[in-house]
């Protein structure tokens, strides 16, 4: 079992995207959706100049990783068991415009880029993931980001990409402390940090496209 830890910076709702009764990871993150497996765990830690302050040592979300599966089998998987997850990007409801089912496969094995939170130029770094990440054991704090304890604090990755290798000795404390805190798992216990700026930005669209590639870049070129 690993423990993928980042730095998540645009708490958007679509990356992770906790709705639905399903913890997804389906865009952004291209190396850890490749590499990560059924059984580990992914901790996206908040930022220092988050919409509520300095939260660099909160947790914003971990899953534990239930089921992977390709982006092809995904948009299959939406259409017939999650729809909410395929993104209604002119829709009054924000969890509907911040789907991650963004790729559609049903004309073929080239994907259409559904109209969404990210656009073309996020396209190459989104399919180099190959991957979903799916989780039926999750929690997602959101703007209630729980303060870790001092003897995690290890696992924090101050720079963009990620960290797993140095993270091995903490896997089993971080675990065992996540799931005694008595939150219940796979519930949305706190709003994504952005969610006001997609209800009042149009433009919200492109900027998460533009710091989620950012982002992106730096995490294929992590090597931690």
């Amino acid at each position: 079992m690993k423990l993928f830890s980042y730095c998540l910076r645009y708490d958007d709702g679509a990356a992770p995207n906790p709705f639905w009764e399903l913890c997804t990871l389906a865009i952004c993150k291209p190396v850890i959706r490749r590499v990560a497996n059924i059984g580990d765990w992914v901790v996206g830690l908040g930022s220092t100049q988050s919409p509520i302050g300095n939260i660099a040592d909160y947790v914003v979300y971990a899953m534990k990783v239930t089921d992977k599966m390709t982006l092809q089998k995904y948009d299959e998987f939406c259409r017939f068991h999650s729809p909410q997850k395929i993104p209604k990007w002119n829709s009054e409801i924000f969890e509907y415009r911040v789907g991650d089912c963004i790729y559609d496969y049903s004309q073929g094995e080239q994907p259409i880029l559904r109209p969404s939170v990210h656009d073309i130029s996020n396209q190459e770094t989104d399919l180099d993931g190959k991957n979903v990440l799916i989780s039926r054991h999750f929690y997602y704090f959101g703007d209630k980001a729980v303060h870790l304890p001092a003897s995690l604090t290890a696992l924090i990755h101050k720079n963009q990409g990620h960290k797993s290798t140095a993270n091995q000795p903490y896997v089993i404390p971080f675990v065992t402390w996540i799931d005694n805190l008595g939150y219940t798992p796979n519930q949305v216990h706190g709003e994504p940090q952005l969610k006001k700026e997609f209800i009042f930005n149009p433009d919200i669209s492109g900027f998460c496209a533009q710091h989620n590639l950012q982002d992106d870049d730096a995490d294929d070129r992590s090597n931690c």
